[in-house]
């Protein structure tokens, strides 16, 4: 039986997944794959290429540098976060992306993407790294409005959370009988209809499909709350979530905050690495 991990997105709540992942690093635990979506597969794959801490280090360090966040970003290239500075430039040259690791570690990595013709969710298993690896998971974790469509081989791509936020069932469809799920909203959070439809439906018009799905987002989330419930009931998951809400937006230029609720995350994983060594290993 295959162990998974589950990571849903929620932007810069993400940091919180990254500081749980860095201690199961740390203490030499690992999944047979790991299936992010959004800001769980853009920090999640630092844990395909075996490096804690880096997630956190390059956010503070560029949390307030105009190249790589911002509205100067998102006037001028069409993305709050610079697709090429973030996910080409940064990589490469300051905080450097360990791909011979990447590919060596044998743990399956899966992002989950959402197609803007389809409106539906898009799984694609990366082994090897090049350009268009680091495309899907920009496109993984490209919201809507803030972002353009991410192109790779003629596909059209955005936020994976927009069709399937939290892929347990997926993961279990997929060999995965055992699988710790990481939430980055507390026990008891539903989703609501989102505001900006009125925005969305200018911004994506020439995406129905895409639309449509934005517009029952809330209902698709609010019902994979109520799986991932029944499969811990059942035992199929372990499922870590914060105690709280994480105060911090969907963009945060702010190292202290991000810090914080990094430490949330490390804070929540030493308390609980027993117990998922436990579940993963047994």
């Amino acid at each position: 039986m295959k162990r998974g991990l589950v990571l849903e997105g929620g932007a810069m709540r993400g940091l919180f997944t990254a500081g749980i992942i860095d201690v199961m690093m740390e203490h030499d635990v690992w999944p047979d794959g790991l299936i992010g979506v959004s800001a769980g597969a853009a920090f999640g794959c630092n844990m395909k290429s075996r490096q804690p801490g880096r997630a956190i280090r390059y956010n503070k360090r560029f949390a307030r540098d105009s190249r790589y966040s911002g509205l100067k970003s998102l006037l001028t290239s069409g993305d709050y976060f610079n697709a090429n500075f973030g996910y080409h430039v940064v990589p490469k040259k300051y905080d450097i992306f360990d791909d011979e690791a990447f590919e060596a570690n044998p743990m399956a990595f899966v992002v989950v993407c959402t197609d803007v013709k389809t409106g539906k969710a898009v799984y694609k298993q990366l082994d090897e790294c090049n350009h268009d690896t680091y495309d899907w998971i920009r496109a993984s974790a490209s919201m809507p409005l803030v972002s353009k469509v991410v192109w790779v081989n003629g596909q059209g791509l955005l936020d994976g959370g927009v069709s399937d936020s939290i892929p347990l069932e997926w993961a279990e469809q997929n060999g995965y009988g055992r699988n710790v799920v990481i939430l980055t909203q507390p026990q008891g959070y539903q989703k609501e209809h989102s505001r900006l439809m009125p925005l969305m439906r200018i911004g994506l018009r020439k995406y129905p499909q895409m639309v449509e799905a934005m517009d029952k987002r809330h209902l698709m989330y609010n019902r994979q709350l109520e799986y991932v419930a029944d499969a811990e009931r059942e035992g199929r998951c372990l499922v870590i979530r914060p105690d709280e809400r994480l105060n911090i937006g969907h963009v945060c230029h702010d190292p202290e905050l991000m810090e914080r609720v990094y430490q949330k995350g490390r804070e929540m994983g030493e308390r609980r690495i027993n117990e998922i060594k436990e579940y993963l290993c047994e």
